[in-house]
């Protein structure tokens, strides 16, 4: 679904050129020190100067664990959209559509309209975003099935839709991956007739030979990879292994046992320059990875789709423990028939899957000491069963018992049907369309026009939103809590076109005397229109209706959407 929408914005602050969205920006923080038993809290504003490069790559993206049931279906949509299918289902007509992607399918408050009412706009209008239809898919697994028959096997989407994408999803053939049998389930071994040999480190170069590969066979600006392959158990993290970028790249020489799959494809992406996401709860990440992507300025993000389950629990805690009632109990029950179910029914793997479930709730119950003393949280248990028969259609049971006034008790029993492949495949291409965008943004102090940009930090913790394990930077607070998560998304959206952070107050329509009013606006700046998020200069306007200018000129600093 491409951006049809106009909007501008009206500020001094914001410059567009050919190039270039150019805006400054006031960035405030509440600095808080103690002074004994008082804490001060002091406002600290930074001027920021941020510049958005306006041209869109021509993106790839290359799925590890390309055959599988995630990576079939977001082939499948990405295909089905494109094309705009329609297909039959026992409840009518059901046409393509993106439900469940943040940048295709939610809106982002704008701002207050002439009425005095909120006007929204998607997401995907807010600043120049890769579309959906112009992303090319390539990608490894470790089944040589093609993608239609990998579809077909997943049993994820309705028979109608898989026999239209048929054409299309045959010719498409996953290249040879990376497999150690000692990383996942010893049940994944029946799948495995499409692997690279060599050498660790010969396997990672050939990684490298098929990022290559493809940039230049589709003539790409960029590659993304993302790993939606199996969940690998943890790797150890030994000093002298893979504690530093060096001690890594050995061990990757030598063939080391401990070095997993997953991090000979994050090792060969960032010695590419490619992004690398991780989808999965493994520890990829070993710090001699996490430093090798800072030495090489490249991004790397993960951990885990951030889907169904876990989603759920980090708005429902956040909603408890910032009401004051303390959650004690949180059991987690899930059942899935899935080859993700039936890799995570080997103990190893489920561990790694334990795990991110469940450091989900910390920095919420860290929040609320009232609630808390040191060290306490709640008790809790996440427990995964493979039940073949429900398929990709998970279910997902919960209990969260909390105490309330005076000793009393509540209970909140959840049950949730996830279509597990569904929801996470949204969640991929939210991955990488906004992983490509933060690569077009910079940063410098304003008012040092000689000083350099940087970029955002290697490890891209905004994406903390999509994943259930946010790896963040070193000494970097963890937030999990789902509605920050989507804030810090929007509000860095907002800076980059000089806009202040949405603060919910709507003071406007709360006070009893209207001391907040727009009164008359500035002149409209001649030469500032965006078309399919794009900003247009004066000069370059031929691709803007006449009609559309002329009617933003003539009636003023309106906000117009259509499409």
């Amino acid at each position: 679904m491409p951006s049809k929408g106009v909007f501008l914005v009206n500020s001094p602050n914001v410059k567009y050129t050919t190039d270039f969205i150019e805006a400054d920006y006031d960035y405030q923080i509440t600095k808080v020190e103690s002074h004994g038993d008082v804490l001060m809290a002091t406002p600290v504003t930074t001027k920021l100067h941020i510049q958005t490069k306006r041209q869109l790559p021509k993106l790839g993206l290359m799925l590890v664990g390309w055959g599988g049931n995630n990576g079939s279906t977001v082939t499948a949509a990405l295909l089905a959209n494109k094309l705009q299918l329609s297909w039959e289902t026992k409840e009518g007509v059901h046409k393509a559509d993106w439900y469940g992607s943040i940048t295709q399918a939610s809106t982002v408050r704008l701002g207050t309209g002439t009425n005095g009412q909120g006007v929204y706009i998607p997401m995907s209008q807010f600043l120049p975003m890769v579309s959906p239809d112009d992303i090319i898919v390539d990608g490894w697994d470790i089944s040589s099935m093609n993608l239609s028959d990998a579809m077909k096997r997943a049993q994820v989407l309705d028979v109608n839709l898989q026999q239209q994408l048929r054409p299309y999803m045959q010719i498409m053939k996953p290249r040879p991956s990376i497999y150690f049998p000692d990383f996942i389930a010893a049940n994944q071994a029946s799948r495995a007739d499409n692997v690279i040999s060599g050498t660790k480190w010969e396997q990672m170069e050939q990684i490298r030979k098929d990022i290559r590969d493809f940039k230049d066979s589709h003539k790409l600006d960029q590659v993304i990879v993302l790993w939606t392959a199996n969940t690998e158990r943890f790797c150890d993290v030994l000093s002298g292994l893979n504690d530093t970028a060096e001690n890594l790249l050995s061990a990757i020489k030598a063939s080391a046992k401990e070095v997993s799959p997953s991090t000979l494809f994050a090792v060969a992406c960032i010695l590419e320059g490619t992004t690398y996401i991780n989808g999965s709860p493994q520890n990829t990440f070993v710090p001699g990875c996490i430093e090798l992507a800072r030495k090489h300025r490249v991004f790397i993000t993960g951990d885990d789709f951030k889907s169904g389950q876990t989603k759920l629990k980090s708005v429902l805690v956040d909603f408890l423990v910032n009401a004051g009632i303390k959650p004690v109990s949180i059991v987690s029950y899930n059942h899935l028939g899935n080859n993700d179910g039936k890799n995570l029914s080997a103990p190893q793997q489920f561990r790694s899957k334990e795990i991110s479930k469940s450091n989900v709730v910390d920095d919420m119950v860290n929040s609320n000491r009232i609630l808390y003393g040191p060290n306490e949280k709640p008790d809790h248990c996440v427990v995964i069963k493979h039940v073949p028969y429900v398929g990709d259609s998970k279910r997902a049971m919960d209990e969260y018992t909390s105490e309330i006034l005076l000793g009393g008790h509540n209970t909140l029993v959840i049950h949730n049907t996830c279509e597990d492949s569904l929801l996470a495949s949204p969640i991929i291409l939210d991955l990488v369309i906004l992983a490509e965008l933060c690569s077009r943004i910079q940063f410098r102090r304003a008012g040092e026009p000689d000083s350099e940009y940087c970029s955002f930090h290697s490890v891209l913790s905004i994406l903390s939103y999509l994943c259930k394990a946010p790896l963040v930077p070193e000494g970097t607070p963890v937030v999990n809590a789902l509605a920050k998560q989507r804030s810090c998304i929007e509000n860095v959206l907002r800076a980059c076109l000089a806009l202040p952070p949405e603060n919910d107050m709507l003071l406007e329509h709360k006070l009893q005397r209207p001391l907040i009013a727009f009164g008359n606006l500035c002149t409209v700046q001649k030469g500032i229109e965006m078309h399919n998020g794009m900003s247009i200069t004066t000069g370059t306007a031929r691709d803007v209706p006449k009609q559309l200018v002329d009617k933003i000129h003539q009636n003023g600093t309106k906000n117009y959407t259509q499409g």
